[in-house]
Formats: structure tokens, C-alpha cells, sequence
């Protein structure tokens, strides 16, 4: 499991936690019977199941969250290229790849590829499907450079 989705979880369920160690102890030393076992078990099942319930919750609102900044960061980016293109500068290498610089952005990828790999503020972007926009940043990086 994300170690985010632990401890907003410990976060929100931290009282319930408690209590449930609590009655675990007393009952660990009060109770000297199969009874005691039996009780133990419910409550670390009621636990367990009470956890795995807000868990998923918990986990689907981080992912929800997550996207919903990657879709932010990929419209700041595409506005970064519109603003930065007359400053883009292309390297080619030897190998048929390409770096595209700006002073907020990175794109790299292959000559005759679909996919080039983005880089805003120094934060991973992940691969894009070359649009329009970014073919037209391209070109515009091409004419840039000498």
C-alpha cells in the first residue's frame, strides 16, 4: 500500500485506533479465557474491515487528486510552450534524439517519433503524444537554433 494512503488513514482514524488498542489491552489482562482470544479477534476483524473500507476511499481520492494536478501541470506546460517558444533552443545528438530548452521547460525525444518525454519546472510530465501545439514548438525550436 502508498505510504500517503497509511497516513492520511492513521490521520483521519487515529481515535478509533486508540480505543480499539486500549479495550485489545484490558481485555489481554483481564480476561484469562478462550474468551479473551475470541474478543481480540473481533475487534482486530472490526479494525481490519473498519481500515480496508476507508483505505480504498482514502486511496481513490489520492489517485482523483494526482490526475487532477498532472491535467493542471500539462495545461501550465502547454501554455509555457506558447509563451517560451521564441527562446527554445534545439540540441540534436548524434543518435537521431533532440532536447528542446527553455527556461521552464524540457522536451526530448526522437526524430520521426509520435512521443517525446516533457519536463516542466524540473518535474517529470511523462511521455506526450506530438499535437499540433507541440510540433508547431518543435518547428519554432528548429528555426531557433543555428
Amino acid at each position: 500500500m502508498n505510504l500517503e494512503v497509511w497516513t492520511e488513514f492513521l490521520k483521519q482514524n487515529w481515535l478509533v485506533i486508540v480505543v480499539a488498542l486500549v479495550v485489545l489491552f484490558l481485555i489481554l489482562n483481564f480476561v484469562k479465557t478462550l474468551v479473551k482470544w475470541a474478543l481480540v479477534l473481533v475487534i482486530a476483524a472490526f479494525v481490519i474491515i473498519y481500515s480496508g473500507i476507508s483505505l480504498k476511499d482514502i486511496g481513490d481520492a489520492i489517485t482523483t487528486v494526482k490526475d487532477q494536478a498532472v491535467d493542471i501541470s500539462r495545461s501550465e506546460a502547454m501554455n509555457m510552450m506558447k509563451k517560451e517558444a521564441a527562446e527554445a533552443k534545439m540540441k540534436r545528438n548524434p543518435d537521431g534524439t533532440f532536447t528542446i530548452t527553455t527556461p521552464n521547460l524540457e522536451v526530448s525525444g526522437k526524430e520521426g517519433e509520435d512521443k517525446v518525454k516533457v519536463i516542466f519546472h524540473g518535474v517529470s510530465l511523462g511521455e506526450w503524444k506530438v499535437s499540433d501545439a507541440l510540433q508547431a514548438f518543435i518547428q519554432q525550436a528548429k528555426q531557433n537554433t543555428p
